[in-house]
Parts: structure tokens; sequence; C-alpha cells
């Protein structure tokens, strides 16, 4: 089990006393007090936000975020160079020394975030989220807080943020950044965490400069590159105990940039100050992997953040792609959930997209440019998650999205109100519905079937 500095602290004090005859031994009620203080200073160091109100602007993002309902999230660094992931430093035990040998190979020079840009809005994506510090420790900014970063060590000596940042900005995609709390690199983030325990790093650092090093360059990424969407936390689960202080860097970020969301991919409840929730390769509530065991769903905005193969950053054996089919009802039922989707992209470490992932993209931006309003401005709709599908709402209209039609029709619990009428989204026709004391059964005839998701617009008395 790890401990923070103040508790070690405190213990260090207790064994002192006790093997030191010359020292007077304090009583209980001495160390009581002790122990007590350094709980509260734990406490004090490492709460969140406390006592935030969200900003006006910040509650319009809000729901932004939510009409947005899909996005685009890269992960992209000097790992790609080797081809086995984001998680590779750790995974292959891979030491410092070796590993800043790695952005010296990194010259992504078909790197173009307008092309970039293109193919999110081909997706029908309203924003992206790209990682500016992944767990390795290399920013992929151009950074004053230390030169481990992207212009100070590559051959490309570009800020590709900067770039895809006003390139976002002229085509009215909002940019948000990942950041790592997790550093395997930084030798002040000591004690050591679960992870990153290869790196070859001194056993010995300050845990105070590494918070400093951290909301440095949380500055600059919220005063370099304009207006962003906000941040996206990762790594806290790697030291749970520690004093994060994050308290300090929510306020930081909300006083910057007070229209900026904070979400946090800790796997739990939503600490005060953040702003959205976020659930990794999991619908909301689910607990399908591992570490959402003990995940359950806030009062925020929600998000859903998924592979396309099995890995987030590049990596060339993998192989394991969902269809495109598998896709889109994963984003229908996230919408259908209450929640975005958040669909990675690992590119390649020259800089372009592989084209698997291009060509599921634009195949998906293909059936929301027929489908999108049963998407796009919805909330998760008054029919909870079935076998059969899903259900989401705008206004007086429902969508019922039928993934797996049951014998021809479906019965749908009562909606919320009398159908006024009844139509198929892509085909136009009307649908042939009846309503009952127990619900509506809508029918699905076999011509009127869609093999990706049929989806059935009711409109509701108001």
């Amino acid at each position: 089990m790890l401990f923070s500095r103040a508790a070690f602290g405190a213990r260090s004090l207790q064994a002192s006393v006790q093997e030191d005859p010359t020292v007077k031994q304090p009583t209980r009620v001495t160390m009581v007090l002790v122990a007590c203080a350094a709980a509260l200073a734990i406490g004090e160091r490492g709460r969140a936000q406390t006592g935030y109100r969200p900003s006006a602007a910040n509650l319009a993002a809000r729901s932004w975020f939510q009409d947005a309902r899909f996005g685009l999230f890269v992960h992209w660094g000097v790992y790609s160079v080797l081809g086995d992931g984001e998680w590779v430093m750790n995974n292959r035990r891979i030491p410092i020394a070796d590993y800043e040998k790695l952005p010296a190979q990194f010259n992504p020079v078909a790197f173009d975030p307008a092309e970039w840009v293109a193919l999110a809005k081909a997706a029908g994506m309203k924003y992206i989220t790209i990682t500016s510090k992944h767990h390795d420790g290399f920013a992929m900014f151009d950074s004053r807080v230390s030169d481990y970063n992207i212009v100070a060590r590559t051959p490309y000596k570009k800020d590709v943020l900067k770039a895809l940042a006003e390139e976002c900005r002229k085509h009215g995609l909002k940019l948000f950044f990942y950041y790592s709390q997790l550093d395997w690199h930084h030798p002040d983030y000591f004690p050591r965490g679960r992870t990153g325990r290869d790196a070859g790093r001194p056993e010995e650092g300050e845990w105070s400069r590494y918070i400093e090093y951290m909301n440095g360059e949380l500055r600059e990424l919220l005063t370099n590159y304009g207006e962003i969407g906000g941040i996206w936390f990762d790594g806290w689960w790697d030291r749970p105990d520690a004093p994060w202080r994050l308290d300090a860097t929510y306020a930081l970020i909300h006083q910057l940039q007070p229209q900026a969301l904070i979400g946090a991919n800790h796997h739990r409840r939503p600490f005060p100050g953040e702003d959205f929730q976020m659930f990794e390769k999991d619908l909301p509530g689910g607990r399908t992997a591992e570490f959402n065991k003990d995940s359950e769903i806030g009062d925020l905005p929600l998000e859903t953040c998924e592979t396309m193969n099995g890995a987030w950053g590049f990596n060339i054996t993998d192989r394991r792609y969902k269809s495109t089919r598998d896709l889109i009802r994963y984003l229908v039922r996230a919408a259908g959930s209450n929640a975005n989707f958040l669909l990675n992209v690992g590119p390649m470490p020259n800089g372009r997209i592989q084209p698997e992932f291009v060509t599921r993209l634009q195949e998906i931006g293909a059936w929301l440019a027929k489908n999108g309003e049963s998407i796009y401005g919805t909330r998760g709709g008054p029919v909870a998650p079935h076998a059969w599908g899903v259900t989401t709402r705008k206004g007086s209209r429902v969508y019922v999205h039928v993934l797996d039609a049951p014998d021809g029709a479906v019965l749908l619990p009562p909606p919320g109100g009398k159908v006024r009428a009844a139509r198929f989204l892509s085909a136009g026709r009307a649908a042939e519905f009846s309503e009952f004391d127990f619900g509506v059964v809508v029918k699905i005839p076999e011509d009127a079937v869609d093999p990706i998701d049929t989806v059935v617009a009711l409109d509701l008395a108001s």
C-alpha cells in the first residue's frame, strides 16, 4: 500500500520517538493528534473543488456537449514509432534512457490538420479530444515547463496541437485536451504508483514539485491555444490515495477558461469541480471492463469512449477491427443511454490516420447524414434500453431505434404521451402502430428493416 508524504511523515515521527530513549514518550492523546493532523493534511491537499458553482458559460457548454453526441478521440505520441500501443513503455519495461531515443525518430511530416478535421466532419463528429500528454510524460505541444516535448526533442519541431487548434476553430469543431495525471518520466512523480515501475527513475522525489509541473503544463494548454472545449484527465487511478490537490487544479482551469469542461477518467462517481463524466469501453453504468467495477452514474453530462480495433495508440499488428455496423450501433446505444460517443483513432508515426479507420469514419458519417436527427440534440428517451434497442428524445418527438426487431413488431412501454403519428425516419413513410394501456406496438415490416438500425419517429401529443 502507498502512503502520501504527510502520512509517511506521521509514521516517521512516531517511529523516531519510540526508538530514541532520550525522547520523552508521547501520550496516546498526542499520538492521536499527530495522526489527525496528518489525515487532515491529506484531505486538505487531496480534495476536489468543493463549493464549485459552474458559470453560465460552463452550463451552456454542458448543454452544447450533450447536443454534440459524437466526437473523435486521438491517441498520438512518440510511442507510435514502436507500433505497439500507447502503453508500450510500461508493457515492454523500457527504461527512460532507452525510451528517450524515440523522439529523435518521430517526424510526422504527413500530418495534415486540415485532413484530420475534414475527416472528423465527414464522420459527423462535433469535437476532437487529443492526447496532449500521455502516461509516458512526453508533451505533444510546445512547453516551456519542460523540454520533453515535440518541439524541443523531435526533428519535426512543430506544435501539432497549435495547428490542430487553429484548424478546429476554422471549421467550428471544439478541441479538448487529454492530459495524463500519471507520468512515468517525471522524477517527482513519487512515491511510485502501480505502473511504470521499470522506468529507472531515482527512488526519491518531491510530489509537490510534480503537482506544480502538472499545473504549469495545464496553464500553457489553457492560455496558448485559444478557447478549448475542456480537459480530459486520466491516470488518477494510478495513485488514488495521493494528495492530488484537485481543488487547485480544477480551480485553475475554471479560472482561466470558465466554459472549459473538466472530466476525469477515474472510474468513480464524479468529484466536485468536474463538469462531465466519462466511461471507458463501457456504456454508462456498464461493468464489462474490470476497471469499471466501482463506477456509478452521477448527475453530469455523460460520455463513453471506445476503440476501433483493440488499441488506443497505433498498433501495427492489431487487426481486430470493429465493423461499421457495430460502431454505429454503439453510437446509438450511447445516445439511448444519454451519453456521447468518443470514438478513437491512433494515427501512424508519420501523422496519417490508417485507411481502415478512415473507411469506417466515412461510413458512419454517411449513416448520420440520413439519421442524424435521431442522435444530435437528443437526450435519452422515455423508454429504458432494451435488448431490441433504445429510444432518444427531442422535444415531443421520440425516436425508437430498433436494433433487433422481434417477430416484425416491437412493444414499447408507455412513451409518456399519446402517439399522434409514426414514420420510418430514413424511408419517410408512415409506420403502423397500435396503442394500449400497457404501451404501444409498432409494426416493423420486413421491407422497412434497416440492417443497422431501424429508426421510427413517434410524434407525441404535447
